[in-house]
């Protein structure tokens, strides 16, 4: 992977945002304000809109412009999450202008590690942690694969733990206060997680 294919991951999963919008609001207005599909949406949009600014960068730079695109454009609480995420897994391959796929389970590895500590969530809080954490294993499991297939363990992954957020009860969030009502729903912010990867996985596949 080199730069361009960092690229072309944040605009596969900006085209997935933009599809996936109606139907993450609509999960959203079940335990929340329902702007999270806008929110995404409005994150990845502006990603693309400074990728398509930046010249030919190494992967490091792209997830850096990536980081403070979306931290600009989303004030909810998923803003400083994903920033955090995109320098984190920036700083992971510093100083590198082509990556591995040693490099892969690395990449999602530092992204919900940075979503961790900046959110100081817990798995079962009914979060998008309840998809990056599980992802994380995944992706770490499958080390030695192309990155393509990490990222699709990590996909499979942060499917499995966004449906499985719907057995939880909220304890974090705007959520958090319907307590028992919150059963029976999928978390928004898991579920745009699942999505995000997959698209990612995706753009790999054709790299």
């Amino acid at each position: 992977m080199d730069g361009k294919d960092v690229k072309a991951m944040f605009l596969a999963a900006a085209d997935a945002m933009d599809a996936a919008r109606d139907e993450l609001c609509a999960l959203d207005g079940e335990i929340g304000d329902a702007d999270h599909g806008v929110a995404m949406a409005g994150g990845f949009g502006a990603i693309r809109t400074a990728l398509a600014e930046l010249g030919e960068a190494p992967p490091a730079d792209v997830f850096n412009v990536a980081a403070k695109a979306f931290l600009n454009a989303v004030g909810a609480s998923s803003g400083p999450l994903y920033a955090t995420a995109f320098m984190r897994a920036g700083a992971a391959v510093k100083g590198k202008e082509r990556l591995d796929d040693e490099d892969a389970p690395a990449l999602v590895a530092a992204m919900a590690d940075g979503i961790a500590h900046r959110g100081k969530a817990e798995r079962g809080d009914k979060t998008m942690l309840d998809a990056w954490g599980p992802a994380s294993d995944a992706a770490r499991a499958a080390a030695g694969q192309p990155a393509a297939a990490v990222f699709h363990a990590a996909a499979d992954a942060a499917e499995a733990g966004a449906d499985a957020t719907a057995d939880m009860q909220a304890r974090l969030g705007r959520a958090a206060r319907l307590g028992a009502r919150s059963l029976g729903h999928k978390d928004p912010g898991a579920t745009s997680a699942a999505i995000v990867l997959r698209a990612m996985a995706r753009s790999l596949d054709d790299s």
